[in-house]
């Protein structure tokens, strides 16, 4: 299924553009020319989420936003699993529909492993690496294991599918007081029905289940693009990945790492602070 759904064109003034990937289309928004930006959402977000930063480096960057299948405008395909490996996947083939090279990725939340999971066989077309708020080795803590296991049991997961739950007590409960109505409607929207919503309610189950991909990544991508030119943007009020915990495994990783404490910002820090983000990027990678 498709989402029947037009964004507002004054909250997001972006063309929308399709992939046939695969497993189905795929929505994602390319603008602007210059040195190209690869973002990639976490959940339970799309490419949304990335309005601002976009808006404010368009001039500069050729920034493409990606939404994975089951999330934003893109198709829910029939006999998908939603799975952080199969996402992978599809933004692996994203990146070659497109034929990108000298590009800067950027991730957060499960944008970093999505991300980073497709970039690390294609490490010699990477410029650099931006990540916010995420990680890339198997999730330890209890807090989020617990988390997993209570929103992937079957009480739960009816609550995300028929309530949209992750949207309206996770999402919005962080950053209602930061977005317009208009703004939280378009998070809800891309999710309107249970159905739709069916991506999401992998997502939980995934932070256990995809310990495989995640044991991967914590080996290649010191390997494979720990020397590249790598910049954290992190938000300090996180309580999903704390920055005690996760800025020093950060730092081991990247041998050329620039970090930038957003002391403010809590998990979404796009929406937290865009402009701030966008400079930390602009200096980075002129």
């Amino acid at each position: 299924m498709l989402i029947d759904f037009v964004p507002d064109g004054g909250l997001y003034p972006f063309q929308s553009r399709w992939f046939d990937s695969s497993v189905g289309r795929v929505h994602y928004i390319d603008e602007g020319t210059g040195p190209t930006l690869l973002f990639c959402h976490g959940a339970p977000t799309w490419s949304f989420l990335y309005r601002h930063i976009v808006n404010r480096l368009r001039d500069r960057y050729r920034c493409v936003a990606v939404d994975y299948p089951g999330f934003g405008l893109s198709e829910r395909p029939a006999g998908f699993g939603y799975t952080i490996a199969e996402h992978t996947a599809v933004i692996g083939e994203l990146i070659d529909h497109l034929r990108l090279d000298g590009f800067v990725l950027m991730g957060q939340d499960w944008g970093g492993p999505i991300g980073l999971g497709a970039v690390t066989a294609r490490a010699d077309r990477v410029r650099g690496i931006v990540l916010g708020n995420t990680v890339f080795w198997p999730i330890e803590a209890m807090a989020n294991r617990a988390f997993s296991m209570i929103m992937s049991s079957r009480p739960m997961r009816r609550r995300i599918l028929e309530q949209n739950f992750l949207v309206e007590r996770v999402l919005l409960a962080e950053l209602g007081p930061k977005l317009t109505a208009a703004e939280a409607d378009h998070y809800r929207a891309v999710q309107p029905t249970p159905e739709a919503r069916r991506g999401l309610a992998v997502m939980p189950k995934e932070i256990r289940a995809a310990r495989p991909l995640l044991d991967q990544l914590a080996r290649d991508v010191p390997v494979l693009l720990g020397d590249k030119p790598a910049l954290l943007v992190w938000g300090m009020r996180d309580m999903v990945f704390r920055p005690n915990a996760c800025i020093p495994r950060m730092r081991a990783a990247f041998t050329n790492l620039d970090v930038v404490e957003l002391p403010h910002a809590r998990h979404f820090v796009q929406e937290h602070e865009p402009a701030a983000i966008a400079e930390a990027i602009a200096k980075r990678f002129p």
